[in-house]
């Protein structure tokens, strides 16, 4: 059976330059990482610690460039603590990323937003449970249900592009508040009410956009565990101890520049 590892390649064609792809450690395939620096795109991949990438030369920030294959990329040894009141959780990782230039990208922006690779998971909650509602799709052929999966997959991003303006509109917005379901509805509404179907000016937060800055929502949590299997129905049994409590909590990154490689 194919895994995620095997469909990889075929995103490829998909990918340009001005893109910065976000991996998980089995993904730091060389034949991979090769194919999506070709399209003009970069890489951010996390790597398993064993591996011993080759210090070529040392930057100021902590990162050292090195080679993965034929491809020059820059490590990134970090070490990322979560507190909360229940206690603190550390773990070292190491990042590899083609943007090897450390004053135009310094390793504490490009750490963070690979901490938050994981909120890729609420598209998925966003797509099964909101948008369907938890319904199977309808269709009874292949192409139809090709047919459902492409225009879902439409509906979902037209979506999260007027979210994207409308926090962009407002200086200083995290896109994480914006709320989804506010977003659907509102689409939901003007299709319905056959509203601003035509318009004579570009309005780029428009009702959607305005609806959402309305309707921010409060600062997202920040993972404090590792992900295990939560839910009650899934024929899988539960990993480790699956806590559902909440915690307010702080997230402190620290370059480490004395390891060896």
């Amino acid at each position: 059976m194919n895994g995620d590892t095997s469909y990889a390649p075929r995103l490829v064609r998909s990918l340009h330059e001005g893109m910065i792809v976000l991996l998980d450690r089995n993904f730091a395939v060389q034949a991979l990482v090769e194919s999506i620096t070709r399209t003009g795109a970069h890489v951010l991949v996390r790597v398993k610690e064993h591996r011993r990438p080759p210090v070529l030369e040392r930057f100021p920030d902590g990162s050292y460039l090195s080679r993965l294959g034929a491809v020059p990329v820059r490590v990134i040894d970090r070490e990322i603590t979560v507190s909360t009141s229940q206690g603190r959780r550390t773990g070292a990782y190491r990042l590899v990323t083609t943007l090897t230039g450390s004053h135009a990208h310094p390793a504490g922006e490009l750490i963070r937003p690979y901490h938050e690779r994981w909120e890729v998971e609420t598209s998925y909650l966003e797509i099964k449970s909101t948008i369907l509602g938890g319904r199977v799709l309808r269709a009874r052929t292949p192409a139809g249900v090709a047919q459902e999966v492409f225009a879902t997959l439409i509906t979902y991003q037209v979506l999260r592009l007027a979210m994207a303006d409308a926090t962009t509109a407002r200086p200083g917005t995290d896109p994480d508040r914006a709320g989804f379901s506010i977003a659907l509805n509102t689409a939901r509404d003007l299709l319905i009410q056959a509203a601003g179907v035509i318009s004579t000016t570009v309005d780029l937060v428009g009702t959607i956009g305005r609806r959402v800055l309305a309707g921010l929502m409060p600062d997202r949590r920040i993972r404090t565990r590792p992900r295990v299997v939560k839910r009650a129905i899934s024929r899988y049994n539960a990993r480790g101890i699956v806590d559902r409590t909440g915690y307010k909590g702080t997230v402190s990154i620290d370059v480490l520049t004395t390891r060896t490689p």
